[in-house]
């Protein structure tokens, strides 16, 4: 190829195919200096050894920018550069405070928070590392020899000289202990090593969201990572300088490859959450609209976390003895029937007034045209057949608003079956009115939904159906034996009948020690369930809003982060489909099709 003829050069890409292999795009922050936006080469040279493709992010403090950026990147660089305004702290400035960038400070605080809400990679680096702090509830220093409230309790006496002047930038001039068990000492298998150094201000506080992962001899924090199994990563020194740096950009970029081919999943299936209890929150009067904070489930998480549809469950306390169920309701009704009718009526107005965006489906054929449409959709369900008032005929009348499943019960017996919890046996199991409302459903295509049932009641009830049974969300007792959850053989039952079960997000249901439950443990659940169960017979119900949600899973903008978690573990792509909706919609296209018109 001769070095000036731009015709050779383009036959070298014209006489292959593809033209270029498919790489993660990684985003790197520009710095403001002169009116310019610039970016120094060993940042994006490193993304490119590394074998991802830098694009520059100029500090544009526009939302749309911002958002239709982090929508096509993979993942994200943080760079370094000035000091932050502590005005953006409710701090005002030290005296030791060097020269702020204004321009900067606003656009990267919002793009690491809606990238953090989007799940994409990041990694800071010196003043990056800070903007994950400040962007992710944490506190940065201005200044490390500073007096004030803002020195960690980590001080020693002998500072190290953090702010070094070397002619050349990758010179290691002190070294840092990393945290044995943190993500930077899997990149780097060492406790020790030695890095370069050219900053003044420090992270004070890196917030409930990261983990300190690295320190100073002196006690300066030297990066953090995420504490919330996210791939997020920030280092106080400069890797692009060192000759040793480029461990950190390959883990960027193979946590990018890895968002990108969750995305990719995400996008071509549909992702279904089988139960959430947000109507409990109407009362409070939610926007469904807004990011709200009072819910786990709006369009905003459900945008960031790719999912497609979730069914909101109509939830209803079983009253004790001697209570009606009007002296518990939430709101103002006379009636089991009425609270589920008027649940149902509030959903249809979210609707309404959002229908270009989401719609209530009510078979798996309105599930995938949404999909197909760019829509989110909306199930109906019915947590506690209560609901049904005692009466028969009201089956019908839910078939006929679209209800998809009916939980047979909740935390206590009703007039259709006992409970796996506070249930005094009142009715051995299923009763013979339970038995009709489950024929009912049968011929209604209503699916048998046994969370929360009995173990009695759980068999009596595969006896009695003649259409697959479900299990919208609960997980193994053979990993938290507690009552709720289901034995092996409930679970081999449930597969040998056909049905599912969906493991769900509940504290709980996913370990009874004093150790708090995370993603890690649901995939836990998963794997059992498969082993127990066949991959044909699993999914997803979160609870979400009815206490599900745990570290890693905590509303339904991480859905995707499970995701990551099955590609990790070997599923397969077919695999994640059925876990993710597939085998829920199967079981729903079965049930519907057996109803009797």
């Amino acid at each position: 190829m001769e070095p000036f003829d731009f015709q050779s050069h383009l036959n070298g890409i014209y006489k292959t195919f593809p033209e270029a292999k498919r790489k993660p795009l990684i985003g790197i922050t520009g710095n403001f200096a002169s009116g310019n936006a610039t970016l120094a080469e060993p940042y994006y040279m490193a993304v490119v050894r590394a074998g991802g493709v830098p694009v520059i992010i100029p500090p544009v403090n526009d939302t749309d920018a911002i958002i239709n950026t982090l929508d096509n990147i993979d993942g994200l660089l943080l760079s370094g550069g000035g000091d932050f305004n502590p005005l953006w702290c409710g701090e005002e400035p030290v005296p030791e405070l060097h020269g702020i960038n204004s321009h900067r400070d606003l656009p990267e605080l919002l793009t690491v928070q809606l990238a953090y809400n989007r799940q994409i990679p990041m990694l800071g680096i010196c003043r990056g590392i800070q903007t994950l702090a400040m962007a992710l509830g944490g506190k940065v220093r201005q200044d490390i020899d500073a007096a004030g409230a803002d020195n960690i309790e980590y001080k020693t006496e002998n500072r190290v000289k953090h702010d070094q002047n070397t002619e050349w930038r990758g010179e290691p001039t002190h070294s840092v202990e990393i945290d044995a068990n943190s993500i930077l000492y899997s990149i780097y298998n060492k406790q020790k090593i030695y890095v370069n150094s050219v900053h003044h201000q420090a992270v004070g506080s890196c917030g409930r969201r990261m983990n300190i992962s690295a320190y100073a001899p002196d006690g300066v924090i030297e990066a953090i990572e995420s504490s919330e199994y996210k791939s997020i990563l920030g280092v106080q020194w400069h890797p692009e300088w060192l000759d040793d740096g480029l461990p950190l950009f390959k883990w960027l970029v193979e946590r990018a490859e890895e968002f990108s081919e969750a995305k990719e999943l995400h996008n071509r299936f549909v992702i279904l959450d089988s139960h959430c209890d947000t109507p409990m929150f109407f009362p409070e009067g939610i926007r469904f609209d807004w990011r709200d904070n009072r819910i786990l489930v709006d369009l905003h998480k459900m945008t960031d976390g790719r999912q497609s549809a979730v069914t909101m469950a109509a939830y209803l306390p079983q009253p004790k003895p001697g209570q009606q169920f009007k002296d518990i309701a939430p709101f103002k009704v006379d009636t089991a029937t009425e609270y589920a009718d008027l649940i149902f009526d509030k959903i249809e107005d979210i609707v309404m007034k959002n229908n270009k965006v989401v719609s209530i489906a009510r078979t798996p054929a309105d599930i995938y045209n949404d999909k197909r449409q760019g829509r989110k959709s909306i199930m109906l369900g019915i947590e506690n057949g209560l609901a049904l008032g005692n009466d028969l005929s009201n089956v019908e009348h839910f078939a006929k608003r679209g209800v998809v499943y009916i939980t047979l019960c909740h935390n206590g017996d009703n007039d259709i079956c006992d409970s796996a919890k506070r249930s005094e046996a009142t009715n051995d199991g299923v009763s013979d009115f339970g038995a009709d409302v489950i024929r009912e459903m049968n011929r209604c295509g209503i699916m048998v939904d046994l969370s929360h049932a009995g173990e009695k009641s759980f068999y009596d009830a595969l006896d009695i159906s003649s259409t697959p049974i479900v299990c919208s969300h609960s997980n193994s007792k053979a990993l938290c034996d507690v009552p709720r959850n289901l034995t092996d053989d409930q679970l081999a039952a449930l597969a040998k009948k056909g049905g599912v079960a969906q493991i769900t997000l509940y504290d709980g249901f996913l370990r009874n020690d004093d150790n708090e439950a995370s993603i890690m443990d649901a995939i836990d659940h998963l794997d059992h369930a498969v082993d127990i169960m066949g991959i044909d017979h699993v999914g997803i119900g979160t609870d979400f809003d009815g206490d599900g949600g745990v570290c890693g899973i905590a509303d339904s903008s991480e859905l995707i982060n499970f995701t990551i978690q099955l590609l990790r573990r070997r599923y397969s792509h077919s695999d994640i489909e059925k876990i993710w909706g597939g085998n829920w919609l199967r079981v729903m296209s079965l049930v519907q099709n057996s109803r009797i018109k």
